[in-house]
């Protein structure tokens, strides 16, 4: 009989210690543990993005949701640094732990499609324009076939984005909101979001502030703790819960044995209540500190 997926999404964070989870993954599918990994890289993207020469900027939307501007040259310097960089080493470093894995784009396969945003305002530099040659999109549709089968041979999959677009080119999709729509997909029993933080906090600058238990609404804000990258991580928490995953942590990616010690208790449970069950001044309730 087959485990359950875990689905683990490692945070684009410096600080969290990749050996440490890959060598953690590694021991749970020698276990029989089957586990898809979903992984960023923003600061290599930054990094690389320096090094070429490559100005990095950030879209603002009307309602205050940040992205990177994801134009031609910011979308192969992503390319490279994703595909070219950060996935080879996840695959060398679970490879020397005994692991086999294989690694992915959304692209391949067809797996991870999405819709190219379309012309749209923003706020750019201070400024509100209209931006056309943006490379970021919604994802539309995850096929787990080909996952499935790279899981059901006792291969470790790592993906990331970017995704197919609709045209047939690349786009740039949030890997935390992949992450939860793969595990959707998957049917998986848990989503595991890596971070560089003990879990999602009361007050983002205390870390003793850790909230064992974090409840989102089904629609709406999620609430004050969505805080800079948090708010990305609570809103695919969101969408994995809608989309029938069980169990959503939130934890630390700085430990040793990370997943093992997320799906021992560490971190925050990410839970789903009514929009209704919540008052306008606080859309949020949090349980425990």
């Amino acid at each position: 009989m087959n485990h359950p997926v875990t689905v683990v999404k490692c945070g684009g964070s410096p600080s969290i210690d990749r050996d440490a989870m890959c060598a953690d993954i590694a021991a749970l599918t020698a276990e029989g543990r089957r586990v898809v990994l979903v992984h960023g890289g923003a600061a290599e993207v930054d990094l690389l993005a320096g090094r070429l020469g490559v100005a990095q900027r950030r879209l603002t939307t009307p309602s205050g949701s940040s992205s990177r501007y994801t134009d031609p040259a910011t979308l192969e310097v992503l390319q490279l640094a994703l595909a070219g960089k950060v996935k080879p080493a996840l695959v060398a470093a679970l490879g020397r732990c005994g692991a086999r894995a294989v690694g992915l784009t959304g692209m391949d396969g067809r797996t991870v499609t999405a819709r190219r945003t379309a012309a749209h305002r923003a706020v750019l530099d201070g400024r509100t324009v209209m931006i056309r040659d943006d490379h970021n999109g919604r994802i539309r549709h995850v096929d787990p076939s080909l996952l499935t089968l790279l899981l059901e041979a006792g291969l470790v999959p790592v993906l990331s984005p970017p995704a197919l677009a609709e045209d047939g080119g690349a786009v740039n999709v949030d890997a935390d909101r992949t992450a939860a729509a793969v595990a959707a997909a998957l049917g998986a029993r848990r989503l595991v979001l890596l971070t560089g933080a003990p879990g999602v906090l009361a007050d983002h600058r205390d870390e003793s502030s850790l909230l064992p238990e974090y409840e989102v609404p089904d629609s709406g804000p999620v609430g004050d703790a969505a805080v800079g990258g948090m708010k990305a991580k609570l809103q695919a928490a969101r969408e994995a819960l809608l989309g029938s995953v069980a169990e959503v942590l939130v934890a630390d990616g700085r430990v040793k044995n990370p997943v093992s010690a997320a799906l021992a208790g560490a971190g925050t449970s990410v839970r789903l209540v009514a929009a209704r069950a919540t008052s306008g001044a606080a859309p949020l309730t949090t349980v425990g500190s």
